[in-house]
């Protein structure tokens, strides 16, 4: 859907303003990062996690498996026992419907076998070893701040203790490992934490548009194509984070002081994928002990909140190429939304604003396209003169120009200005979670779904005829009849896209059409 919207905005400027096509950016994707042998042979296979290294002590034996339910004010977690693992969360301010009754938004699931699960194979750990917990439940209030702690021994010495700090209201994580050895001999080697990730098939809603494992890594936004992935994993070297997002939703472990190697994706069957993260190595003699610490983020891709983790982890939303203008105006968004109470409301004021700002351009812009009008009967007859001498027809057309101080451009020049803040716009309403759910009036309950009714588009689409008939036209009639055929097109592509886009397109035409009139009255008169 965002291909076709993107593709509708260019055709409608190049429609209504005569500039030439423009084509939105592809992302590019960082290069893997070769992972060395050993790397390889230290991933847990799809179905059983790898044996311990030769001459390691065989793992903990897996004891009767106990869940520690960790409420707080933004999420419920539930953490097992066996490998100290997070194996579910639910949000509890996000339902998958704009229904308030309907279920909560589920991050990790059950079926996911587990998220955040150590695997040290070379000290005789893997994801079943059994851990101890320092509770059996936990609840952190608004503004307290608590620590789940799991302690998880091997036969050989080895000991490691998994340390989850919970921020009440916040969703971020605090994670830190420390591995100490208590064994007669010297263990080295990275350790490495699994992400699950299960695609919610049952869930009809279009967060799922777009889902994947994302990265940043070498200040580059690098996402994975679901689609592509297959059982061969793709590694990338040293991110900053890594994790998995939706349209709305990111899960994601940030690196700490260098705490992040390497990180490979892949995926274990359809709709079900697995992230391998590996610290650098670690060595331990006898008596030494070693603390990793990283980050988790289970929460809305809401870019305030992103920024408040650190780790850079608001590049999750992608904003394009114009994002230096698409954030001030998601900010903007959010503003007015603070005093209306009404993103449909906000999303009104910020295209009355932007009408307002650009007047002076599209004055200018109609007042050319005006005047190439008005001449086109004397261009027509110097094409008529001139139709066996080209050069001589280019050079008193350009003598018309100058004598009725025209110019040829005028038109399009104003227009390309307002391009970048199109698209910057289009980014912030297509991926704002702050349109899911958001109501606006009578039957557009939720901003980010389609007009249930087609009101909006249809009322669109009349406006776009409205707008082509009083636009000044340089086309032949037979030209101008094709064109007319371009509001239908444009209706019915928009029959499905977020009501908050089509509402922005809907007053954006309505005050184009104001402009035009008024404009035209002045020029006329």
């Amino acid at each position: 859907m965002e291909k076709r919207a993107l593709i509708a905005v260019v055709l409608s400027i190049l429609v209504f303003y005569g500039y030439a096509a423009l084509f939105p950016a592809k992302r590019v994707e960082g290069p893997a990062a070769p992972v060395s042998t050993t790397q390889e042979q230290a991933k847990p296979s799809t179905s059983a996690v790898s044996a311990p290294a030769a001459g390691s002590a065989a793992p903990t034996a897996t004891g009767a498996r106990r869940e520690i339910t960790v409420d707080s004010p933004a999420y419920t977690a539930v953490f097992s026992t066996q490998g100290g693992n997070l194996v579910r969360l639910v949000l509890k301010k996000y339902h998958e419907a704009a229904d308030l009754h309907s279920k909560n938004v589920t991050l990790v699931d059950d079926s996911a076998q587990g998220t955040v699960a150590t695997v040290a194979p070379w000290a005789g750990f893997d994801r079943g070893t059994s851990f101890s917990p320092s509770t059996d439940t936990l609840s952190v209030g608004a503004g307290e701040a608590k620590e789940l702690v799991f302690t998880g021994a091997a036969p050989g010495g080895v000991t490691i203790r998994k340390t989850y700090r919970f921020q009440g209201g916040d969703y971020g994580i605090g994670l830190e490992y420390t591995v100490a050895n208590g064994g007669a001999g010297r263990v080295a080697g990275p350790l490495q934490t699994v992400l699950n990730y299960q695609l919610a098939t049952d869930v009809k809603e279009s967060r799922f548009e777009t889902h994947g494992p994302v990265l940043f890594a070498q200040d580059k936004l690098i996402v994975e194509k679901a689609k592509d992935l297959t059982a061969q994993a793709r590694s990338y070297s040293a991110p900053l984070w890594s994790g998995f997002a939706d349209k709305y939703f990111l899960s994601a472990l940030v690196a700490k002081e260098g705490s992040m190697a390497t990180a490979s994706v892949k995926a274990l069957q359809p709709g079900k994928y697995e992230e391998l993260v590996s610290s650098p190595e670690i060595a331990l003699n006898p008596g030494e002990s070693r603390a990793v610490a990283y980050r988790l983020y289970f929460g809305p891709k809401d870019l305030d909140i992103l920024k408040g983790q650190g780790g850079s982890l608001e590049r999750a939303i992608d904003l394009g190429w114009f994002a230096v203008l698409a954030k001030p105006l998601l900010h903007a968004l959010k503003f007015f939304y603070h005093y209306v109470g009404n993103y449909g409301v906000a999303i009104i004021i910020i295209t009355v604003i932007l009408k307002i700002l650009f007047y002076p351009l599209t004055h200018s812009s109609y007042k050319s396209m005006k005047q190439m009008q008005k001449l086109q009967p004397k261009m027509q007859e110097l094409r008529e003169k001139y139709k066996n001498d080209r050069e001589a027809m280019n050079r008193a057309i350009m003598e018309l120009y100058q004598t009725h101080k025209v110019n040829p451009v005028g038109g399009c020049l104003p227009m390309i200005v307002q391009i970048p803040v199109f698209f910057a716009l289009y980014k912030a309403l297509m991926f704002s979670i702050e349109l899911r759910h958001a109501p606006f009036f009578l039957w557009i309950q939720d901003l980010a779904a389609k007009d249930p009714y087609y009101v909006t588009p249809i009322i669109m689409g009349v406006t776009m005829v409205v707008q082509q008939k009083m636009t000044p036209s340089q086309m032949d009639p037979v030209q101008q009849k094709m064109m007319m055929a371009l509001p239908v097109v444009f209706t019915f592509m928009f029959l499905n896209f977020p009501s908050g886009l089509v509402l922005y397109w809907l007053v954006n035409n309505v005050l184009t059409i104001t402009q035009q009139y008024y404009i035209n009255k002045s020029i006329n008169a």
